[in-house]
């Protein structure tokens, strides 16, 4: 029986590469996508090339009043489409960037990246947990710039910072579970993240190589491996821990 991973935010960027590699690996995928119907279409006739199964679900992370309907739909579908009642891997990574001073920083700014990084998945694993069998792994998405500090950033960072923290609750409360958790913080990564904003910057992306062991921006195919990996047996005796994956930036 092959294993099943549900991924928020798997139409694009870090999402779709950690749904096609774990695709790769052997595991079915069950994602969701914010507004892009098409797109999703894409990656699921993407990952069915590769041989699994997949299906894409409408959610807006910061709808929390929609997971009650979301999880009866998902139990359906894991019925109907898979022949199972649970999942094995939960993958918080649906989210939006905000960059912005600390004194442009709007309430409703402020209000968002929290809404979305953390009140959204806080709700969404709550949701979720009935559904996650034991021996599970959830892994939260966290950013670099929790650690180290660029101007422009501080209520995206402040919101990772709390998942950071989430992660660290939840790997030991879900414990007596047999669910481990752990957080993933990826450096910068030239995606669309951001409106394209390493990715479309010739001048970000040699500021970020000057200062990165490794000496390049880190594409989305580095992380989606690295989530693959940490999904693997491998990683059984890992759980409330803070994985950087940034190439060796600002050490």
């Amino acid at each position: 029986m092959n294993k099943i991973a549900l991924i928020t935010g798997g139409s694009r960027g870090l999402g779709k590469s950690a749904a096609l590699k774990l695709a790769e690996n052997k595991v079915d995928i069950i994602f969701t996508y914010h507004s892009n119907q098409q797109a999703a279409l894409d990656v699921v006739a993407e990952i069915q090339r590769l041989g699994q199964k997949a299906v894409a679900l409408q959610c807006d992370i910061r709808d929390t009043a929609s997971f009650s309907v979301f999880e009866r739909s998902l139990s359906k579908i894991l019925q109907e489409q898979f022949a199972r009642s649970d999942i094995d891997f939960l993958l918080n990574n649906a989210g939006t960037g905000l960059h912005a001073t600390i004194e442009e920083t709007s309430i409703g700014d402020l209000e968002e990246m929290f809404n979305t990084h953390v009140k959204g998945p806080f709700v969404f694993t709550q949701k979720m947990l009935p559904l996650i069998k034991s021996g599970g792994h959830i892994v939260n998405v966290s950013s670099g710039l929790t650690r180290f500090s660029f101007p422009g950033s501080a209520a995206y960072a402040m919101a990772k910072g709390a998942v950071e923290v989430m992660t660290r609750y939840m790997a030991k409360e879900f414990a007596t579970k047999n669910i481990r958790v752990n957080t993933l913080a990826p450096g910068a990564i030239a995606t669309d993240f951001r409106g394209g904003a390493i990715r479309d910057n010739q001048q970000a992306q040699a500021m970020v190589s000057s200062v990165t062991a490794l000496g390049r921006v880190g594409e989305a195919d580095d992380i989606g491996k690295i989530i693959s990996s940490m999904f693997s047996e491998g990683f059984d005796w890992v759980t409330g821990q803070r994985i950087e994956a940034s190439g060796g930036m600002i050490l």
